[in-house]
């Protein structure tokens, strides 16, 4: 399975596995940003603010990432990725604009997954047999 291709026929837990991550993907990425520029500034400037912006942002940012960590970690169990995809997403979370598009990418396999069950569940109901 090529990286960027998307599985079908996901089981509902899968699905919302993605869905997780990809809502943890966002915050995760906007806290490493906003973290960024408030550490150089810490260590650069003598601003008054820095040094209070990293306690507040650094241990919020570090929360967020092990949330992150976990559900990526799940939604790698749950998809069965390949070793290369879960790679991937990990990369992504270290990358300071990486979660952007971790979350598109991860919002293409999630509406796979639901189109996908939904197409099965269509499939298998009373309606679709008698017609």
């Amino acid at each position: 399975m090529a990286i960027l291709e998307t599985p079908s026929g996901l089981p509902p837990k899968a699905v919302s596995a993605l869905r997780r991550l990809r809502l943890t993907s966002v915050p995760e990425a906007i806290s490493f940003l906003i973290l960024l520029p408030c550490s150089l500034l810490k260590w650069a400037t003598d601003i008054g603010w820095a040094p209070g912006a990293v306690k507040v942002m650094g241990p919020l940012h570090g929360v967020l990432f092990i949330i992150y960590v976990l559900f990526w970690l799940d939604a790698w169990y749950r998809n069965k990725w390949d070793r290369n995809r879960a790679a991937l997403y990990f990369v992504l979370s270290v990358l300071p604009t990486g979660g952007f598009f971790a979350d598109k990418m991860l919002r293409k396999e999630e509406e796979a997954g639901v189109i996908a069950a939904r197409a099965r569940k269509e499939q298998t109901s009373p309606s679709a047999v008698n017609s």
